[in-house]
């Protein structure tokens, strides 16, 4: 079974297009170390809650939009060995985050369920 990693974000709405082309070449660099797929969505229908929201999770300010994505993999296993070889990678490190990546939630996860 695939395991996968999930990302919530805030990016500046003025730093979509920026956000796209890194997140294309992030793509390009997770499938070369063993993704299967790689999912980012922008932010159209988030709603405020009453207790917790996505954009309460991020600290989303004003003019910022809620970005979830996430990254597939074959295996737990295969998730490691390629994030470890993508956080040593200097390409990887030399990619300007168009957003504040203090507020990125994210976190690794089995599947539980697959429809």
């Amino acid at each position: 079974m695939s395991y996968v990693d999930g990302y919530i974000i805030a990016v500046p709405l003025a730093n979509k297009e920026a956000y796209r082309t890194l997140a294309m070449e992030a793509a390009g660099l997770f499938k070369e170390y063993g993704a299967l797929r790689v999912v980012e969505n922008w932010g159209d229908d988030v709603p405020d809650g009453k207790v917790t929201d996505f954009k309460g999770a991020v600290k989303a300010e004003a003019g910022e939009v809620v970005v979830f994505s996430w990254v597939e993999w074959p295996s737990k296993q295969v998730r490691d060995a390629g994030q470890a070889r993508m956080m040593s990678d200097t390409r990887m490190s030399a990619m300007e985050m168009p957003f504040d990546g203090q507020r990125m939630i994210y976190g690794g996860f089995e599947n539980l369920l697959d429809a």
